[in-house]
């Protein structure tokens, strides 16, 4: 229901989204996948595979992706557990129509890659 969410949020803003119902799911449209990702939205905690896991093997083949985190915790909680470095871009949720795209443009806008 939040990957529903998150493409009908974001194409109505424009943005062409790919979506996964898990990680080992997001590995295989990447590897499939020959033009280049431009951010990866993914849950911190998932069954599976870690969010901060999918990000490190995304990266290893897109270093230039930006990541954005997205969890029902919040960030004090992320942060004091280790599952996120500070300084990593983290939105939680439940989050409003207007919040999750301004969020999505102030990461694609920071200069340099955020991991």
């Amino acid at each position: 229901a939040i990957s529903r969410l998150v493409q009908r949020l974001l194409g109505a803003k424009g943005y062409h989204v790919i979506s996964a119902h898990d990680g080992p799911s997001a590995l295989r449209i990447c590897s499939e996948r020959v033009a280049e990702f431009d951010l990866l939205i993914t849950d911190v905690v998932m069954p599976i595979m870690s969010g901060r896991e999918l990000a490190r093997q995304i990266l290893s083949v897109y270093p230039n992706i930006k990541v954005l985190f997205v969890s029902g915790y919040s960030e004090d909680s992320i942060l004091h557990q280790d599952l996120l470095e500070p300084g990593t871009a983290f939105l939680q949720k439940p989050f409003s129509a207007d919040s999750l795209p301004r969020k999505v443009r102030e990461v694609l806008d920071t200069p340099g890659v955020l991991r």
